[in-house]
């Protein structure tokens, strides 16, 4: 690359992979425990049992049962961290070990931490904040100033591991995950390091953290039938459910991830972002932006629409939404739309915030590893506007090449990630 440099040609962007995979989700524990509950084609969608949540018009969301911080860390780092850092180094933790990747054998300031949610630890605020209330401030927990920032997430791994590298938690609403995957590739694709951790983190599940959401009615009411509320692109779609859990991916750069053996997924191929800059909740009409982010993440991959297999959809299961994200899929991909098997995967784990974007991007690259594409749960009938190709019922066997997978979130925030298999 110096030889380059001191020519005056660019350096060559290096490639990425992704040899990786940790997940905390509704659906399953770890890689194996995360496919598995795909291809279960069950929703993980439930009546809220961790507080009370009849206050509120919603009742059901989606959350990770059996969790237990002790079998990822020792018990000095569980006692200070909280549920939501926790998540962050468990599921890095899985990543490393699936990757068999030894945090010893990496040069510190080569690896780094890039993390992605949209409400940190808000949620043990909010907790703490009742016990100020009714035992004073005796009663609040020390570590509290520690771990309602956003910088926790990614902070806590880097200690953790002893990353010191390039290190951020980003937190940008729903596309929070697919964001960091994309700052994560930046940063080995321009030589900035060899090794990144990268994922999406969110424990979001805190009475008033829920209730603001269903205070602003952007979540399902369809609470006598918990497991079909989340329904992307279905014409009786209501709201989202809210979700929680983590995924993180190991990503290197790829001559030095096969230079020591590793098994790789997929490739990071391209990323792209944007902003809507017109509503905090609502999507812009013309879907432009989102559009933008899509062609984006093509070129930057060097593809051609047509390249591509599947689109792993954002598919929140709000109205406004999957009718928008279907129109943005036509105008970037023509006539090709149509041959596109498109998924939307929030039906099984609900809508887990930031942490969704790092959840479908592992999805999508099992699908190119295992080459299955999983169905959109509860899609009966497609809502107006929402007339591509969505795969549906028991999914479909086939290779899978090229996957583009969409995140948009509240303020406008568009991404989306390029992935493919390694040739």
């Amino acid at each position: 690359m110096n030889d380059q440099i001191r020519d005056g040609s660019e350096p060559k962007p290096r490639r990425v992979a992704i040899t990786g995979i940790g997940a905390i989700t509704p659906i399953g524990t770890g890689v194996e425990g995360l496919w598995e509950g795909l291809r279960r084609r069950e929703s993980a969608v439930r009546t809220v049992s961790r507080f009370d949540p009849s206050p509120f018009r919603t009742h059901v969301a989606a959350q990770v049962e059996g969790f237990e911080p002790t079998d990822y860390m020792d018990k000095g780092r569980a006692r200070r961290t909280e549920r939501y850092a926790q998540f962050s180094i468990a599921a890095s933790r899985q990543a490393l070990e699936d990757a068999a990747l030894d945090p010893a054998s990496v040069e510190p300031d080569r690896a780094g931490v890039m993390m992605g949610s949209a409400l940190g630890g808000v949620a043990y605020g909010e907790n703490q904040f009742t016990a100020y209330v009714t035992g004073g401030v005796r009663a609040v927990d020390p570590k509290l100033a520690l771990a309602v920032f956003n910088g926790a997430a990614s902070c806590n791994v880097a200690i953790e591991f002893g990353f010191t590298g390039p290190n951020s938690t980003n937190g940008m609403s729903c596309a929070s995950g697919a964001i960091a995957v994309g700052d994560a590739f930046r940063q080995i694709r321009t030589g900035e390091a060899d090794v990144m951790l990268a994922g999406g983190i969110e424990a979001p599940l805190a009475p008033l953290c829920f209730g603001a959401f269903a205070i602003i009615r952007a979540m399902s009411t369809r609470n006598d039938d918990p497991a079909t509320a989340s329904r992307p692109f279905d014409a009786e779609r209501d709201g989202f459910v809210m979700g929680e859990g983590a995924a993180v991916l190991v990503l290197e750069e790829l001559e030095y991830a096969k230079a020591r053996g590793a098994r790789i997924y997929a490739e990071v191929l391209g990323y792209g972002t944007s902003n809507d800059a017109h509503h905090m909740t609502a999507p812009r009409p013309d879907g432009g932006q989102a559009a933008r982010a899509m062609r984006d993440a093509l070129r930057t991959a060097g593809l051609r629409p047509e390249d591509v297999d599947t689109i792993n959809a954002h598919g929140s299961s709000t109205p406004l939404n999957d009718s928008t994200e279907s129109r943005v899929i036509r105008q970037v991909f023509g006539e090709h739309a149509d041959r596109l098997s498109v998924s939307g995967t929030k039906g099984y784990h609900a809508h887990c915030l930031g942490a969704t974007g790092t959840i479908e991007a592992a999805i999508s690259a099992l699908s190119i590893q295992r080459g299955w594409i999983p169905p959109t749960l509860n899609l009966a009938s497609p809502g107006e506007e929402c007339d591509l190709r969505y795969v549906t019922g028991e999914g479909e066997t086939r290779p899978v090449r090229r996957v583009v997978s969409n995140s948009f979130g509240f303020g406008g925030i568009n991404a989306a990630l390029a992935l493919g298999a390694v040739d």
